[in-house]
């Protein structure tokens, strides 16, 4: 009789070893990993709050809290794998709409994400803004942008804009250019002197000509002596919801350290 021999198989199954890295989900250890940074700077005007969500994950504020309500500061530290990149987008609480979103890369692995929120405003990239810089004491400056043009005045108009600066007796005493939707215009500074109030008239680039057909565009304010000012001008609606007039009551160096 024969003997049946069984034999036994040992059968090696290779194991595949991942690290982890908070924020981010199990990679393979031989992919390339670079730390980052987003340094965020925001100032959040709107009625309702803001979320910061990074790759789908809500940044916390604090312990107790997870969204922002006017002054923003917050850095959020990870790692890129690879070419990996990493989505940051800024969310209404209430509505869950997505404001705005942007892609950070490993390109420039520290970097900055500031912004002014405000309803139908936002002013990007603020910090890579900065205010002009006053040639003496007793004086005053002015840039300006304008970010909702058209929102109310529907004026069809789309090109740049200059802000003509006056006293309240006609003397011109500074003119801002290229006032865009984007970026501010070139800077103008003139003396303080009394009374402290100037009107500042929106014209077309290069002309003397309103913006909107057979309307002057003027902003009354009180000038603030040794300040430099970064302004954002807004479009008010009248009762019926039509253009009213434009306002300057937002100035950027309020709210932001440059």
């Amino acid at each position: 009789m024969k003997k049946i021999v069984k034999a036994a198989f040992i059968f090696l199954i290779p194991t595949v070893f991942f690290t982890a890295c908070t924020n981010d989900n199990l990679v393979p250890l031989y992919e390339e990993q670079k730390a980052g940074k987003i340094v965020i700077r925001g100032y959040n005007a709107m009625q309702d709050s803001l979320q910061i969500a990074v790759d789908g994950k809500i940044l916390a504020v604090d312990a107790k809290h997870d969204a922002f309500v006017k002054k923003i500061e917050k850095n959020h530290e990870f790692v890129f794998y690879g070419n990996s990149g990493k989505t940051v987008e800024i969310i209404n609480k209430k509505t869950k709409a997505v404001i705005h979103s942007y892609l950070f890369t490993s390109v420039k692995p520290v970097d900055t994400l500031s912004f002014y929120a405000k309803e139908e405003i936002w002013v990007a990239d603020v910090l890579s803004f900065k205010p002009g810089t006053l040639s003496a004491t007793g004086r005053t400056g002015y840039k300006f942008i304008f970010p909702a043009i058209n929102k109310y005045s529907k004026s069809g108009y789309t090109g740049a804009l200059d802000a003509i600066i006056r006293k309240v007796n006609g003397e011109q005493v500074g003119k801002c250019e290229n006032i865009t939707t984007t970026n501010f215009s070139t800077f103008a500074e003139y003396p303080f002197s009394l009374p402290p109030i100037i009107d500042i008239e929106l014209v077309k680039h290069g002309t003397n000509e309103s913006y909107i057909t057979g309307q002057r565009v003027i902003f009354r304010t009180v000038m603030q002596k040794n300040k430099s000012s970064l302004i954002v001008f807004e479009e008010k609606p009248n009762e019926t919801g039509g253009f009213s007039h434009v306002e300057g009551l937002i100035n950027l160096t309020d709210y932001f350290s440059f």
